[in-house]
């Protein structure tokens, strides 16, 4: 049904669908039909790609790490080329334009954690990231403060979101911009010895992957964070 809006003179009106108009939306517009008319894409290819990253999520990228921890040659390949072994699990990076996404042409590291080495990823420039890998980033992946204070205290903010980790285990922050992309591959835990790499792709989250949690036998979704006020705040944000 139609919603309506009633005005003085007792004419009914249809109701707006949104209520404001963002610069940026405008900008957005004016840019894609830009591209269309000038034949760089086509409408139906526009459409395609939307579809395409409407459905993104992390997956492939739990995919991507339980078959590392059972399948020792496959690891020493995402070691070496990250997209060719991305291949290797279904993941193409051309998919579905035929000429690519905003995540193409970049350099895939993977990120080996150890006993005594913790990974975590971060853009402090904007918001690059893995996304056919880990679909869309969270948003507070994409927050100046996290941007921010990751990289001046990585220990404090991992405790922010629950990972506290001793002061014998190294935290190394890696950068990602938009020549290179990381994703973490977390040591696997302790308990699922003999666990199908099915089993194992269940307890891969995406903030694992990200670096800002540990996978853990029970554990299959990224825990709802409640919000609450930095202790270091990054100023003037």
């Amino acid at each position: 049904m139609t919603e309506h809006a009633d005005d003085p003179n007792g004419e009914r009106h249809a109701a707006p669908m949104v209520d404001e108009v963002t610069d940026f939306e405008v900008l957005e517009i004016a840019l894609r039909e830009l591209a269309i008319e000038k034949g760089l894409f086509t409408a139906e290819d526009h459409r395609r790609y939307t579809e395409f990253v409407e459905q993104l999520g992390p997956v492939p990228g739990a995919r991507f790490v339980a078959k590392a921890w059972v399948d020792p040659e496959f690891k020493r390949l995402a070691l070496q080329d990250g997209i060719a072994a991305s291949r290797e699990v279904g993941i193409d990076w051309l998919h579905p334009t035929g000429f690519g996404t905003p995540s193409d042409f970049t350099a895939l590291h993977v990120l080996e954690d150890t006993p005594t080495l913790h990974h975590v990823i971060v853009c402090t420039l904007c918001s690059c990231y893995p996304r056919p890998l880990l679909g869309n980033s969270p948003e507070w992946y994409r927050t100046p403060n996290y941007r921010r204070r990751i990289v001046r205290w990585p220990r404090q903010v991992l405790a922010e979101f629950g990972l506290f980790l001793p002061e014998s285990v190294e935290i190394r922050v890696e950068d990602s911009n938009s020549k290179h992309r990381f994703l973490v591959l977390p040591v696997r835990p302790e308990g699922t010895e003999g666990w199908s790499e099915e089993q194992l792709a269940e307890i891969v989250t995406r903030d694992c992957m990200i670096g800002v949690a540990l996978p853990k036998p029970g554990v299959t979704s990224d825990i709802d964070r409640p919000v609450h006020r930095a202790v270091r705040p990054a100023e003037n944000y």
